[in-house]
This record gives C-alpha cells, structure tokens and sequence, in this order.
C-alpha cells in the first residue's frame, strides 16, 4: 500500500494517531512524525506470550521488544504515549487464525480480548530518519512507497511453538553511502541495528529483487548495492509457522507511532 498523499508528514504523532483512529489515514507510515519511533505490532494470547517473549530475546535484531502489555487485556502502553490504545492507532491490522491470514482491519475493539498480550517491536523506521539527517537518500520515502521486504534463508533461533526465517528490508545505496549507512544504523541496535547483508540477493536466498514479499518494489539505480536489514515483519513468518489459534499484527509497512524520541534509541 503506498503512502496516503492526502496525509500531512508533519503531523505530531498524537495527531496521527488520532487521524488514524478517526479512519483518515489508512496507509502505511514511512516518513510520517520525523524524530519519533514507530513499532511493529504483534498481539497474541496469554497462553502464547512467554514462548514469544523468549523468541524476541533469542533474536534481539529481527524482533527488538520496545514495550509490552503490562498484564493481559491492557489496551494502554502509557511507557509510549499517554493516549494510546492499541485497538484503534494502527493503521491496518492483520488478524491471523491458525497461522493463516483470515482478515485485514482498521480496527479490532469488535475483536478484542481480556486474554491478550501486545509486544511492540522495533522499526527500521527509526533509524531511516538518522539516514536523512546525514543526507542520505531513503528511496522508499523518496518514491512515495512501502519499504521492501523479503523472506530470506537466515534462520531464526526457535522458542517454544516459534521458529522460521529471518525477514528483511532492502534499501538500495552506493557502495561509499552503504559503508556510511551500516556506520549510521550500527547505532540503533534497539531498532535492528546494523544490516545482516549486502550485495547479492541470492546469498540470502532472495531470488528476484523486483519481486517482494511484502511492500513494495523500488528503483535499484546502476552501480546501487542492496543493503539488507533485520526486520520486525520477522515475527509474522514465525507465527504463520507456529500457528497459534488466535493472532494480530500490524499490516507491514503499518506501524504504532511512539512519542519516544529516535534519539533515545541511539547508543553513540
């Protein structure tokens, strides 16, 4: 899904929370609310939470846990902003039943449940300001697109019932700006830290690079190398693989906006 063009960038995240909540803005949130994090969104039941909360800790760069429900049922995560309720500030939802992908949503209050657990992981987004900042071009922000995304052949360490291949983000830089991206990222590992890869797709076992798995394609300009980071769509692979009764995550490319500061994600 591309970027809603009727949506200012500028908005303060509270404010694009609430224009999510009210339905006006439905696409995903690459280079909205510069300087703030954004996480990827898994909701799971109880009986679920501890296998997942394990997973993340095994695999910190695909799945870096920046909060989580506090008890069972909560809908607030006040650690990421005051206002926020989980039922209504993402702007897609998907809802999984059985490791199979039953159905997207704006909204899930209809479909909550006093028994679940939300993890709110890490996003590349993140850090792609810090890019920009260095005057580094973002092509998936330039483009107006969805960041790309790949199923790779990296495995993932298994807990419990969770288990599957790495998923990752591509963005394409020359060589001299890919050395200064890895340098750039190296300082965010909160939010996948440096790239796992670069250069050739196959090693990865990425096949076609103009063929996604999810989001969208973009322009590979000539003597550009594809630079390849960790992301928080990872924990969707695993749960399509785990196939627990009941799941929710956010449509990628569609992410929890914090009002934490990047700057507190950084360690340099």
């Amino acid at each position: 899904m591309s970027k809603s063009q009727s949506m200012s960038t500028n908005l303060t995240p509270a404010q694009l929370r609430d224009a999510i909540a009210k339905g006006e803005h439905k696409g995903n949130t690459s280079g909205y609310c510069p300087g703030f994090v954004q996480c990827n969104v898994v909701i799971l039941p109880k009986a679920y939470a501890d296998d997942f909360l394990k997973f993340c800790q095994l695999n910190p760069k695909p799945c870096p846990v920046v909060a989580m429900s506090g008890n069972p049922g909560d809908t607030g995560l006040p650690e990421i902003a005051p206002d926020f309720d989980i039922r209504r500030h993402v702007p897609e939802y998907r809802v999984w039943k059985n490791g199979e992908l039953v159905n997207e949503v704006n909204d899930i209050s209809e479909i909550w449940r006093d028994d679940l657990v939300t993890f709110l992981l890490g996003c590349s987004f993140s850090f792609e300001e810090a890019l920009l900042a260095d005057g580094l071009e973002v092509r998936n922000i330039s483009e107006g697109k969805n960041v790309p995304m790949y199923d790779t052949n990296i495995p993932c360490r298994p807990a419990g019932v969770f288990h599957g291949n790495t998923v990752v983000s591509m963005r394409p830089f020359k060589p001299a700006d890919a050395i200064r991206m890895i340098q750039i990222c190296s300082r965010f590992p909160a939010v996948h830290g440096a790239p796992i890869h670069f250069g050739d797709p196959a090693a990865i076992g990425i096949e076609d690079i103009n063929q996604t798995n999810y989001g969208d394609a973009v322009t590979i300009k000539e003597g550009e190398v594809p630079v390849f980071t960790a992301c928080g769509v990872t924990p969707q692979a695993a749960i399509m693989a785990a196939k627990p009764d009941f799941c929710i995550t956010h449509s990628p490319g569609c992410m929890v906006v914090t009002d934490i500061p990047n700057s507190k994600m950084a360690v340099l």
